[in-house]
This record gives structure tokens, C-alpha cells and sequence, in this order.
């Protein structure tokens, strides 16, 4: 039965995505179990003034490469805004932020890198927050998969007669809770 083939094979394929995002989803939850993981660093400094001239765009590449090449900067990124009198730059990824202040009178920089804890990652990956576009095609996919398994196993019960009727107790109890729950207990 094709049923019983998806429903066994796609749950196996799944389980560690779903184990993950079943993890992450009570974590997510009670981020306070996690607060003190968050750290922050700050770094003051000078890049090449060349590169941040008033009256002239910033050499974008060369100020983003410097801060990973030398300063250890991770992540993508998320915004690179210059005006008459700085530029700001900040960098994103999964529990990571980066952000840095140049002068461009001068040259100097401020570098703020926080790094929120491998909870925060977690959930950020969760979320698909700062984690880039593949990552955001394998949420879809983990949907995807969990949506075929809960349909399959939903077929299966119809076609075991000894079971059928129990299953969709359960399964409409389930869905009368979780109805229930918002109701009346979501503000």
C-alpha cells in the first residue's frame, strides 16, 4: 500500500528535522532558560580613510571584507547605510549580530559583535531568521514533508477498520483542545 510506504519512509526521512524543529519549538517558547548565554563585545579602531571619504560612496567591499578578514565578523550582510558624516553596517545570522560605526571623517570605527547563545541560534534557524534563502527551502521542505506524513497516517487509520474509530476520536479531541485552547485561553 502506497500509503503505508510514504507514511513509514517520509516519518524516517523527517524524524531529524522534526525532532529539531520539536526541540526548538519549546525552546523558542521559554527563552528565558536561556538568557544568560548573550554576550557582547565592543572594538574600537581605524580602517583605511580612503575608503570612507565625505563626498564619496564608501568602498563598500573593502570596508565588509576588512571587518571579516580582520575582525572575525560573521554573517550576512543586512544593511550598509552611509551618510554625509558616517557609515553603519550591520551583519546578521542565526543568534549573531554585528554591527559597526565608521567616521568617515577620520576613519574610526565602533564594532559591536552580540552573540545570543547556541539556544538563540537554534531558534533562529527555527524561525529562519538571518539563516539565508537555503535554509529557508529546507523549513518548506521539513513543512511539506510533515504535512505528507500527517496525511498519510491519516489515510492509514481510515483503512484499519479495528482502529478507525478510536483514531478519529483521538485525532477530533486533538483538534477540539487545541480550538478550545485558543479561544478561549489566547488573549
Amino acid at each position: 500500500m502506497l500509503s503505508r510506504w510514504l507514511h513509514l519512509y517520509l516519518s524516517m526521512a523527517s524524524f531529524g528535522i522534526l525532532l529539531f524543529f520539536a526541540v526548538t519549538g519549546l525552546t523558542l517558547n521559554h527563552p528565558d532558560w536561556f538568557a544568560q548565554q548573550q554576550t557582547t563585545v565592543q572594538v574600537q579602531g581605524a580602517v583605511d580613510n580612503g575608503w570612507v571619504l565625505p563626498n564619496r560612496d564608501p568602498a563598500k567591499f573593502d570596508i565588509v571584507e576588512y571587518f571579516r578578514a580582520r575582525k572575525g565578523v560573521q554573517g550576512a550582510v543586512s544593511d550598509f547605510r552611509a551618510d554625509e558624516s558616517e557609515c553603519d553596517i550591520s551583519f546578521k545570522g542565526p543568534g549573531y549580530a554585528a554591527d559597526v560605526v565608521i567616521e568617515r571623517s577620520s576613519g574610526q570605527y565602533r564594532l559591536t559583535v552580540t552573540r545570543m547563545g547556541l539556544a538563540a541560534v537554534l531558534n533562529d534557524l527555527h524561525k529562519g531568521r538571518d539563516a539565508g534563502h537555503v535554509w529557508a527551502q529546507l523549513i518548506d521542505l521539513a513543512a511539506v514533508l510533515m504535512a505528507v506524513v500527517s496525511l498519510t497516517g491519516l489515510v492509514l487509520i481510515l483503512f484499519l477498520y479495528k482502529r478507525r474509530l478510536s483514531g478519529l476520536v483521538v485525532l477530533g479531541s486533538g483538534a477540539t483542545i487545541c480550538i478550545l485552547v485558543y479561544r478561549f485561553c489566547v488573549p
